[in-house]
């Protein structure tokens, strides 16, 4: 049966269910949230990601370098209570400031991320921050989210449509876009700072000092303040004054 032969509050009732069943309350950050995937899922998307990653982006030969970063990181991921992850720390070849995690446990930094890390609480501040985002399910989230708004924009456009609708495309296209700026860019502006904050409480767990985030981040704001920024609206990012003073604040929390 085509989806349009549904009635409207069919539809709309059987989104709400989907949603109501995937809500779930994380125990380390005390915040409901909406997963529709599976760790298992998760990992078998991560692990071919990291496969190819790995195979087509050249890695620092350094072993002094990985060894840096896997003696910081892997008191934190102990820390973040995850043996089912296979943690693993790599550098990787790159000129760019960058840095990620994947819900694998795979944690990859770049050459010029690791330079600019001063010193080991520096280091750690970072390290602690994507640890962070696998505790709080951030990739989870992430993917239920834009699972949802994309079952949400097909069930407005299929009502459209089965109603005659002859602009149900145009009109997806908006919603799609609506969603994007109104849930999926401040869902990520939001988790930044929790896996922020997840971070810097890590980082008291394994003896590293908190104000080496501030440390790290005050540095890091001044050097993006040369090049031009979007707006906090438009950015997958919190706005720099905005982070810095919720880092300030963690750190000072406790």
């Amino acid at each position: 049966m085509c989806v349009a032969c549904f009635s409207r509050r069919g539809l709309l009732g059987g989104l709400g269910a989907l949603a109501l069943a995937g809500c779930s309350q994380n125990a380390e950050t005390g915040r409901q949230q909406l997963v529709l995937v599976s760790d298992n899922q998760l990992k078998q998307m991560a692990d071919a990601a990291w496969a190819e990653l790995t195979a087509k982006t050249r890695l620092v030969s350094d072993p002094a370098a990985r060894a840096r970063l896997d003696r910081i990181g892997r008191p934190l991921a102990e820390a973040a209570g995850r043996p089912d992850l296979d943690w693993e720390f790599v550098v990787f070849d790159a000129p760019e400031l960058n840095a990620f995690v994947l819900p694998n446990g795979k944690v990859g930094f770049t050459r010029a991320m690791l330079a600019f890390a001063s010193d080991d609480d520096e280091l750690g501040s970072v390290l602690g921050h994507e640890v962070g985002h696998i505790i709080a399910r951030h990739s989870a989230e992430r993917v239920s989210q834009e699972l949802a708004v994309n079952a949400g924009v097909g069930i407005v456009q299929a009502l459209l449509s089965g109603e005659g609708g002859e602009n149900a495309g145009w009109v997806g296209a908006a919603l799609g876009l609506g969603a994007i700026y109104g849930v999926i860019l401040p869902y990520s502006r939001s988790h930044e700072l929790e896996a922020d904050r997840v971070g810097v409480e890590l980082m008291r767990q394994t003896g590293l000092d908190p104000q080496g985030a501030v440390r790290f981040w005050t540095r890091m704001i001044a050097r993006q303040a040369r090049e031009p920024q979007p707006l906090e609206a438009l950015s997958t990012h919190p706005a720099d004054d905005r982070r810095l003073a919720a880092l300030q604040a963690a750190v000072g929390g406790a």
